[in-house]
């Protein structure tokens, strides 16, 4: 499957940003005595973090949409 660019920008950019979602800063700012519906601050933050770069990411590589100048492709052949 060949990307097209802007889904190769896409990915570089959410891999920078969950480089810095992941790096220690912000992860300091979140090791702290707290909860989060009885879950660590920091555990909760991880999570959160990860659940966000795998919708974005899924986002990023969805297929384009159907133009309307484009013709509908043939339904399979049964055989």
């Amino acid at each position: 499957m060949s990307l097209r660019a802007d889904q190769s920008q896409a990915l570089v950019a959410l891999a920078a940003l969950g480089a810095l979602l992941l790096s220690y800063p912000l992860l300091a700012l979140f090791n702290r005595a707290g909860t989060v519906f009885g879950v660590p601050l920091l555990y909760a933050w991880l999570f959160g973090a990860w659940a966000l770069l795998i919708v974005l990411l899924a986002l990023a590589t969805r297929p384009p949409p159907a133009s309307a100048d484009e013709p509908a492709p043939a339904p399979p052949v049964p055989r």
